[in-house]
């Protein structure tokens, strides 16, 4: 994981698949969400792959703010799904926010939506993450550590998971998080959530699933097989019912 990679602070016609008629397994992101009223897609994996070895399905985003590359993290990991069985999971347009800091200490997590500021501060009570007002960028939620010592992590959660990271802010630095609706899916071994993914395996996976205005969608994996008439695994969208 880099060391320092925030920025400075600115001044001031295939097997019919089965349709999508699963609930959300988390129940708590579901009611969190149902009670903030915001959006989220609900999408439901299934396997129709000729794969034998149990391969795991990673899913992850990209923070797109950054200019250059960075590692991405196992938002989700798909186990142990058999063939011709499904996994569905939500893609909530929201996030949240969440800071810990050179203690140890990991501050409760915030709703975060694109174009807020939050800063990380000192008090009385100890170190607090708040809103601070809005970011530079309306399509981005931005970190700041105004602490008086000590380098911070910025994280945001979707789904009360971890979608990405930025580590070691220093005071006066912010982390800055931009995300398309969008992910990446893709085969991979011995990878569990929240784990931030080696460049091997994120430049193995380059399906890329845009979900700009879907309300519901399949995500159809097929391909893979032993032998030498196996073909690379393939991610398609069926089913799709748009917002």
């Amino acid at each position: 994981m880099p060391a320092d990679t925030a920025e400075p602070l600115a001044p001031a016609t295939e097997v019919a698949a089965p349709s999508l008629t699963a609930e959300l397994g988390d129940a708590r992101a579901a009611a969190v969400a149902e009670e903030r009223g915001g959006h989220e897609i609900k999408l439901n994996f299934i396997n129709q792959s000729n794969d034998r070895n149990n391969s795991s399905v990673v899913i992850f985003g990209k923070n797109v703010a950054t200019s250059f590359d960075e590692l991405a993290v196992a938002w989700q990991v798909i186990k142990n799904c058999g063939q011709g069985w499904n996994h569905p999971f939500t893609y909530p347009m929201d996030n949240q926010v969440s800071v810990s800091d050179s203690h140890g200490n990991h501050a409760p997590r915030l709703l975060a939506t694109s174009g807020q500021s939050f800063s990380a501060q000192s008090s009385v009570s100890g170190d607090a993450l708040q809103l601070s007002g809005v970011s530079n960028s309306p399509a981005e939620v931005q970190v700041r550590n105004d602490l008086l010592q000590g380098a911070i992590n910025a994280n945001i959660y979707k789904a009360g998971k971890l979608l990405a990271t930025r580590t070691s802010v220093a005071p006066g630095q912010k982390a800055v998080f931009q995300f398309k609706p969008t992910i990446w899916i893709g085969v991979a071994s011995q990878v569990e959530e929240g784990e931030v993914l080696n460049s091997a395996i994120i430049s193995d996976i380059n399906t890329e699933i845009s979900l700009l205005g879907i309300a519901s969608a399949d995500i159809i994996m097929t391909g893979g097989g032993p032998g030498p008439n196996s073909t690379p695994f393939q991610f398609n969208l069926q089913n799709v019912v748009y917002a």
